[in-house]
């Protein structure tokens, strides 16, 4: 940390994605970017000018970015691939890391992550944007309550035709690696179970402008016997759900539905009798507003954790267990048969 306390941050990375990080940044006063680093360092030039950055360095690489500044903490925004090298060199040099999703581009290299943030003593941690809702944690809130009796089936639909331009027009599984990583992280949140299986179709329908799969269907077993099922498109145009996904869930004694945004409702049986009970709806309570949301949720707990210790409900070692949904529901597709999840 500088002389006035503050957390010396460099943000590896000036893509798009660079403006949802720096505009919470240049709001949190205990956090100075001391560095931007960009293979192309006109990015990284025009992400300080923007942002009005004036005491940030200007790097090509991340080795040089350390060299000169010193951080205490590096922003991992780099494309997937370079997830992994970036964040191990980070860690390596003493600073504690906060990434993009998704954690790395393979189990294997998750586990190198976890390995090196262990090995120095850092926090290593992803951003999970979805879970810092207002709307995800009343209803989190009131599933884990027990309002509707036991959890045994959580479904998620994600239909969106998204023209995204960029790497994902190209990459393949881009719906399952790119998108799908929030879903399934939110079902974790939403449902406190982890996974233990899951089978998975994946194909690329007629009319898609991505080169490899962009929708899916999957279902996982979880702990506790609750089945998550996830259906997904990301060229799917029309009647388009929210981008945190149309939420139901079932449990032993009522349902609940959400959204993704503000409209959400849960009923119970008033009493059972007949073919179909009668129903009464449940006072969901509210919750939040929380003071900071999605990536300013993430960076802020990550930034509190750096300067008072404790471990980000995001750290690596749990976020792990969303990658491997990812990678076993890929693995899935691949064999046509169900796959057990190993993180």
């Amino acid at each position: 940390m500088d002389c006035d306390g503050q957390v010396k941050a460099v943000l590896v990375g000036c893509g798009g994605i660079a403006n949802s990080w720096l505009k919470p940044l240049t709001l949190f006063s205990d956090c100075k970017i001391v560095g931007l680093v960009d293979i192309k360092k006109d990015n990284a030039a025009r992400k300080r000018d923007e942002f009005n950055l004036k005491d940030a360095g200007v790097f090509e690489t991340l080795g040089e970015a350390l060299a000169v500044t010193r951080p205490d903490v590096v922003f991992n925004l780099t494309i997937p691939a370079a997830h992994m090298v970036v964040t191990v060199e980070a860690l390596s040099n003493g600073c504690h890391v906060l990434g993009e999703k998704p954690m790395a581009n393979s189990i294997e290299e998750a586990r190198r992550m976890i390995k090196a943030a262990k090995k120095a003593g850092k926090i290593c941690a992803i951003v999970q944007n979805r879970r810092y809702m207002d709307g995800i944690i009343r209803f989190s809130d009131m599933l884990q309550s027990g309002v509707i009796g036991e959890l045994t089936t959580l479904n998620a639909d994600f239909y969106i035709g998204a023209h995204c331009g960029g790497f994902q027009n190209e990459m393949e599984h881009p719906l399952l690696l790119d998108m799908a990583i929030h879903s399934f992280d939110q079902a974790r949140f939403i449902s406190g179970k982890d996974p233990v299986s899951v089978y998975c179709v994946e194909w690329n329908p007629n009319g898609s402008w991505y080169k490899h799969g962009a929708s899916a269907m999957a279902i996982f077993e979880m702990t506790d016997g609750l089945i998550f099922n996830y259906r997904g498109s990301w060229c799917a145009e029309g009647v388009n759900t929210s981008w945190e996904c149309s939420w139901r869930a079932a449990g032993s004694g009522g349902s609940a539905i959400w959204d993704g945004g503000t409209d959400m409702k849960a009923e119970r049986p008033a009493r059972r009798e007949g073919v179909i009970s009668p129903l009464t709806e449940i006072s969901i309570p509210l919750a939040g507003p929380i003071e900071n949301s999605r990536h300013a949720g993430v960076i802020r707990e990550f930034l509190d954790c750096v300067r008072n210790g404790g471990e980000p409900q995001t750290v690596c070692h749990e976020n792990i267990k969303s990658l491997a949904m990812v990678h076993s529901a890929i693995k899935s597709a691949a064999t046509s048969r169900k796959v057990t999840i190993k993180f």
